[in-house]
Order: structure tokens, then C-alpha cells, then sequence
């Protein structure tokens, strides 16, 4: 596997590349159509305008976000893209069998060739109960600690090279390599690159140990962003897929024209992250709900505390904010996600930061 196939190249002024994490969020008033359809505009977007890639989130049971199902959502993605990279950011792996995932995004390279990214994270992307009901077992705990052995048995799939003997040698990923040994046949020289995705210190060392690219979430983490990168730096190990370490954070960050809208677009995000945290999880209200709406001090010192992490404001604040976190953190890549209650604000951030930029405008 080409280390190109991971590294970006930086364009116009950004100090790295640029890249895009959809939660395909639901505001109120809205539907999920409304959501799928802005995904695709962000993505076609994104592809103009040189961001290197567009990934999407596992998330289960939230109203407000409608992607439960990346693979999925990555193939209609790929049907209305044509050079973007494609990636989950994540796959809740301990959810699935390590062979379904195999599969999907084996098809996903199929249709997409050269374009797809499998990032894998640990966490349920729920609750507990979520979790229990997509695992399929009352202790879920169990199931993420068996995380580096599903890795294994999903990285054997991929590569078709479960050794003789083991009890999966003659089971096989298709579409994947073991077409390319049937009589006539041809097999796509690319395999999608795995990531290891964390918000803490255990998928940082092990995406070092095994010298893979790791991605952080810095937008629901940041406390603990600069210790996970150095813990990654500090175990990696050289491999066939990297010989230096590659990490990229997850940042969340809104541009608009005028500052105070992007305050009014924020406090309605942070409102709706309350309201998952207390376990009443609903759409991302208005901001007009949110102005409307009377914080407790609790509620309000956990809305600025989060808010603290969101880079927002005009274009040149967004972009100085995100130079100063790309500099303290030493990121490879910064991934945007842009949280807001209608898709035309989260689209035009993403334009804006563009401009802010410079990206190219092919």
C-alpha cells in the first residue's frame, strides 16, 4: 500500500491538508433527506475545492444524526463524486463481524477505486443499551476488548492471508484478492488503507505499535489531543503502510460572514449536545430555540466549556484558530466538521474556510 494513498498534500495557504467529517446531522424541521442530500453537496464541495478527504461517522439511536450506516452512505457518495478520498470516521468495528465489513468496504472499493479510507474505531457510538442491542450481548465492554484481535481477523480478510490451518483459510472478502487467483482473474491493486481512530490513549498506541495512520477526536476530546499524538509519535514503529507517523484531528469549526451568527449557530449545537448528555436526545434545535431557551448554570458552564473547543467566527478567526491548533498539536492533517442547525450554514462554512484559504476552485 502506497503511503500516498494516506498522506495529503496541503493546498493554497493551509499549513496542511484539509479534510471533512460528517456527522450528516438533522436539524429540526428537517429530515433525513434533507440531511443525505446536504452530505452530497458538502462532499461535491469539498472535491472542488481540494480537500483531500470526506468522511463519514458511525452513530446509533441520536435523532439529530443520521449516519448509522457509512457504508451506505459512502456508496451514494462515490456515485456522486469523482476524485475526493471516501472514508468512515468511524466504523464502530466491535459492532460488526470483522467479514461484513470486510465485504462492504471491498465493494466500496469496487465502485470507487483508489478512493476508499477504513478508519476503525473501539466505541459504540451510542449508549449502552444501543449498544447491547447491536452487539448482541448484555456486556459490551467485553466486546470493545476484543478490539486488536478484530482488527487482526479484519486485516486478514482484507488481504486474503488467514494462514493454513486457521479455521477462516478457505473463507474469503469478495469483491477482494482471492478473485485475482480464480482462472482469468483480475484484482484492483488497491486495498483500503485501515486508520485507527481514538479519543484517548489506547487506539494511540496501538495504531504505533502497528505503524498505521491515526486519527483523533479533538472535537469531543481536546483535553486529551496532545497526549494521544505524543503517545502515538512515541510508539510508532515503521511498517509496509507507513515509515513515519501520520495523524490527523477532528476539529469542529463554523465560518460565517458575521461573528455573532456563528455564536447563535454554536449555542444551538451545544444546547443539542446537552440535551444527548442528559439522555433526551432529539434534532439540532434552531437558534432561535436556543436563544429562547434558559440555561441552567450547570447547562451553561458545560455549554462554554464545549464551545471553548469549537473554532467559530469570521473566515480569518476560523483560519487563525485552526493554524494555532494545527501548530500546538502538530497535526498531519485537520478534518472539519461543521455543526449547525440548517445545511446551507454548514455548507457555507465549509465555502468560506475554503476562501479563507485559498483552496484552488477547479
Amino acid at each position: 500500500m502506497a503511503a500516498d494513498e494516506i498522506r495529503g498534500t496541503s493546498q493554497g495557504t493551509a499549513p496542511v491538508p484539509l479534510s471533512v467529517l460528517d456527522l450528516v446531522t438533522v436539524g429540526a424541521g428537517r429530515t433525513a433527506t434533507d440531511a443525505l442530500r446536504t452530505s452530497v453537496a458538502i462532499s461535491r464541495l469539498a472535491e472542488s475545492r481540494g480537500f483531500h478527504r470526506y468522511w463519514v461517522a458511525e452513530h446509533h439511536s441520536m435523532p439529530g444524526v443520521a449516519s448509522s450506516s457509512p457504508a451506505v452512505i459512502l456508496a451514494h457518495l462515490a456515485a456522486h463524486t469523482d476524485r475526493i478520498r471516501l472514508g468512515s470516521g468511524g466504523v464502530m468495528l466491535p459492532n460488526h463481524a470483522p467479514l461484513v465489513i470486510a465485504e462492504q468496504f471491498g465493494t466500496l472499493e469496487a465502485m470507487a477505486p483508489g478512493r476508499i479510507d477504513l478508519g476503525l474505531g473501539r466505541a459504540p457510538g451510542t449508549d449502552g443499551a444501543t449498544a447491547a442491542a447491536l452487539r448482541r450481548t448484555d456486556n459490551p465492554h467485553e466486546v470493545a476488548d476484543a478490539f486488536p484481535e478484530q482488527l487482526a481477523e479484519l486485516t486478514r480478510f482484507l488481504d486474503d492471508d488467514f494462514p493454513d490451518g486457521h479455521p477462516y483459510r478457505r473463507i474469503h472478502a469478495v469483491p477482494g484478492p482471492v478473485q485475482a487467483t480464480s482462472p482469468g482473474g483480475v484484482q484492483s491493486p488497491h486495498r483500503p488503507p485501515i486508520w485507527l481512530l481514538g479519543s484517548s490513549g489506547f487506539s494511540a498506541r496501538l495504531a504505533g505499535l502497528l505503524g498505521l495512520p491515526f486519527a483523533f477526536a479533538h472535537h469531543f476530546s481536546a483535553q486529551n489531543t496532545i497526549p494521544a499524538l505524543d503517545l502515538y509519535r512515541e510508539t510508532f514503529k515503521p511498517s509496509e503502510v507507513l515509515a513515519e507517523p501520520y495523524a490527523l484531528i477532528g476539529v469542529s469549526a463554523l465560518a460565517t460572514e458575521d461573528e455573532r451568527e456563528a455564536r447563535r449557530q454554536v449555542r444551538a449545537a451545544a444546547l443539542n449536545m446537552i440535551r444527548l448528555r442528559s439522555g433526551r436526545p432529539g434534532l439540532v434545535p434552531t437558534p432561535e430555540e436556543a436563544e429562547a431557551y434558559a440555561f441552567s448554570p450547570l447547562e451553561q458552564e458545560f455549554a462554554d466549556s464545549w464551545n471553548a473547543n469549537v473554532i467559530h467566527g469570521t473566515p480569518d478567526e476560523v483560519r487563525a484558530g485552526l493554524d494555532d491548533l494545527q501548530k500546538r498539536t502538530g497535526a498531519d492533517e485537520l478534518m472539519i466538521t461543521a455543526n449547525a442547525h440548517t445545511s446551507e450554514v454548514r455548507l457555507r462554512s465549509y465555502e468560506l474556510i475554503a476562501d479563507a484559504y485559498a483552496l484552488p476552485t477547479a
